[in-house]
């Protein structure tokens, strides 16, 4: 059914229903060996709703009193995504609920939205879960990613602490016609003890780019993949680790980033100009497409300003390591005394990585 958000989503934007028109934005390819994607978009921070809550807890309570999705207008949800109970996918024009139904999980837009497409998933949105990770819900958010069967289609998630703007379970996807910069980054695969190959599910680490973070791929199904991810992510919820998750690859592969951007900021360790561009970096920034508020910042924007900016973001080494091998307690998993391999070239070793599209109908236009 996620197909069906072409059509639908546009509908919305001819009905008025976004703030702005994204699609005016200008965005192109920065040139540099990562391709970092810069967009701008002017006055989205004056336009986008603002945070209500602490960014110095990853787990807060829902609150009822604060904005969240169930406020939303109706018009702006697009369709019901659930579970069809068989192989197949199908879309219902309208398929009524029932009395003994459990609460939905509903595909909304973003009326803030930075690309084409870009849409909410928000799981069982009348039970009025607080931003924070499940295995029911997380597994959803693959089977979205599953279902779309695009390259250019991507999910993110951001925890409190890491600029999730809103106290209300939901993840975030659009299309963006070009490889994001993380998808072509070179990884180190983890060796882990054949003891804890039971899913399937291979873990290597990014290198030679400037937010430290894991990768996961692959698993025996969907969900072991799903399960992997599910308590990594639940460890750094717990132990007030904010973070950030990229789907990719139609839910096969997947990228976490702990993150300490937010705390810097309050500690006063994050030098003034980076400060001015008004940069909250998140998934999306994180992964390398930087939506940026000043003309000045999108006319220089270069690979060394993205690379300065986002190792901001990073943990150091020494902690990304601890935080690594808590997860990987966590997980079940354990590393192997196997020397790691390092991937030759991302292209080479996997076919994960989406080419850029010159003939697809959807996205901004990217300048080359």
């Amino acid at each position: 059914c996620v197909g069906f958000t072409f059509d639908k989503w546009e509908d919305r934007v001819a009905r008025g229903l976004f703030r702005y028109d994204v699609t005016a934005c200008e965005t192109k390819v920065i040139p540099g060996e990562l391709g970092f994607v810069a967009q701008l978009n002017e006055g989205r921070h004056l336009k986008k709703r603002p945070t209500e809550f602490r960014v110095d807890r990853v787990l807060q309570p829902f609150d009822s009193a604060k904005f969240n999705f169930t406020k939303v207008g109706q018009e702006e949800v697009l369709f019901r995504f659930e579970n069809g109970g068989g192989d197949n996918s199908y879309f219902l024009e309208n398929a009524p609920s029932t009395e003994g139904d459990h609460a939905p999980s509903v595909v909304a837009i973003n009326v803030s939205p930075i690309e084409y497409g870009h849409v909410l998933l928000i799981p069982r949105v009348l039970d009025r879960l607080p931003q924070q990770i499940d295995p029911e819900s997380f597994l959803l958010a693959l089977h979205m990613a599953a279902e779309a069967a695009s390259p250019y289609f991507r999910l993110g998630y951001n925890s409190l602490g890491a600029f999730a703007t809103i106290n209300h379970l939901h993840f975030q996807a659009y299309y963006l016609s070009v490889p994001f910069p993380v998808e072509k980054a070179p990884t180190k695969k983890i060796p882990l003890a054949k003891c804890a190959l039971n899913s399937g599910v291979k873990v290597s680490k990014l290198t030679n780019f400037p937010v430290r973070g894991l990768v996961f791929e692959r698993g025996n199904t969907l969900k072991d993949l799903a399960d992997v991810v599910t308590n990594a992510c639940i460890w750094l919820q717990e132990n007030n680790v904010p973070f950030n998750v990229l789907i990719s690859d139609s839910g096969r592969r997947i990228f976490v980033f702990p993150q300490c951007y937010a705390e810097k900021q309050a500690l006063g360790e994050v030098s003034q100009d980076l400060l001015d561009t008004q940069v909250n970096p998140a998934v999306w920034e994180i992964s390398g497409h930087i939506v940026l508020k000043r003309r000045t910042d999108f006319k220089e924007a270069s690979e060394a300003s993205a690379w300065r900016l986002l190792a901001e973001v990073s943990l150091s080494e020494e902690r990304f390591e601890e935080v690594k091998a808590c997860i990987f307690e966590a997980t079940g998993l354990t590393e192997s005394d196997e020397e790691e391999e390092s991937s030759e070239s991302p292209y080479a070793s996997s076919s994960s990585v989406p080419r850029a599209s010159s003939h697809m109908s959807e996205g901004c236009l990217v300048l080359q």
